[in-house]
């Protein structure tokens, strides 16, 4: 039998058979279900010992002013700046954030939602490393609201992802308006959904003819696509944009080794704005920003409105990318 102590609302739902969400309803008097439902939660959780104060924020209204943030992003890469803006929009609120790395094992990431749970979070914020991926939790039916900021979320609820296509397409014009003509794209695996928008925007730019190579996300794929571009005949690309920064730091120091000067034969772009990279490159890095921070920031104030239980609008929202000029492609540097 199950100790008084530690019963939770799971606990309830499991019993009575519906969801953690009806449970919560049911027991808070709200949302549409039978009475027949309602009765039986209500039964289930007096059998049970289930004390109300267990999830206090979904009965009452009352806040802890915590938020959870989940990723299965290992290495921070795109998390530690979604972090960065989400905890600038909670701090003049009160609001502290706690962040757990769940890797890709549903196991974990069900321990830490429960963890979440029971702190009584106002609010849970989701991200990843993919915008085509989901995390390995489902955030569906908890009694908190869920923001999905870089991965994907749910059909009817709030996802924030970066404006991909319209990166792409700004980089893409910019090579155009330098007086470059012979443009290429090298890139990551064609199964990424920011690959594909990538390359559409670029063709759409660049003409449908202009050359897009698919690889691995590495400076190892840039100097073998390098290869590959200059391998046969001219005429050769006199501009290259990239999928992201290794790729493109690859490229530049292909280029190099073959004596073609960066940018003055060749112009090259990269994507993410990953400054160890980008700064670190020779000459330094034009790259796409893809405003993680402000992301971050955007839906902090999106989970606290949730949090206070106002209106907002389901849906997918692109947040616009920004073009950092450095050396790489003929421009000054942006420091």
């Amino acid at each position: 039998m199950i100790k008084a102590e530690r019963i939770r609302i799971y606990d309830v739902a499991r019993v009575a058979g519906v969801s953690v969400a009806t449970a919560s309803k049911a027991l808070n008097d709200t949302g549409r279900m039978t009475e027949e439902t309602r009765r039986r939660v209500k039964d289930t959780a007096a059998a049970l010992g289930f004390r109300p104060n267990a999830m206090a924020r979904a009965l009452t209204g009352q806040r802890s002013f915590t938020v959870g943030l989940l990723t299965n992003d290992t290495y921070g890469r795109f998390t530690l700046p979604v972090m960065a803006g989400i905890s600038e929009a909670l701090v003049d609120e009160g609001v502290s954030v706690f962040l757990c790395g769940i890797e890709d094992d549903p196991a974990l990431g069900k321990v830490h939602v429960d963890a979440m749970l029971d702190k009584q979070v106002d609010g849970i914020i989701a991200t990843g490393k993919r915008v085509d991926r989901s995390l390995p939790v489902d955030l569906s039916q908890l009694p908190v609201p869920v923001v999905y900021a870089f991965t994907q979320g749910p059909k009817d609820a709030v996802t924030l992802v970066s404006d991909d296509g319209q990166g792409a397409r700004e980089a893409t014009e910019r090579l155009l308006k330098s007086g470059r003509r012979r443009l290429a794209h090298i890139t990551g695996p064609a199964s990424f959904a920011s690959v594909v928008e990538r390359a559409a925007a670029f063709q759409e730019v660049a003409g449908a003819d202009a050359p897009v190579l698919n690889g691995t996300w590495s400076e190892a794929w840039g100097h073998e696509a390098v290869a590959q571009l200059w391998g046969g005949k001219g005429p050769y690309p006199d501009a290259v944009f990239c999928g992201n920064d290794q790729i493109a730091r690859g490229v530049v120091d292909a280029l190099r080794e073959r004596d073609v000067s960066v940018p003055r034969e060749v112009s090259v772009i990269g994507f993410d704005n990953w400054e160890i990279v980008a700064a670190a490159t020779r000459p330094p890095l034009t790259t796409v920003d893809m405003n993680l921070k402000e992301l971050g920031r955007e839906a902090g104030r999106l989970i606290l409105e949730l949090a206070k239980r106002e209106p907002v609008e389901p849906g997918i929202r692109k947040l616009p990318c920004k073009l950092v000029v450095r050396q790489s492609c003929g421009g000054e540097s942006a420091e």
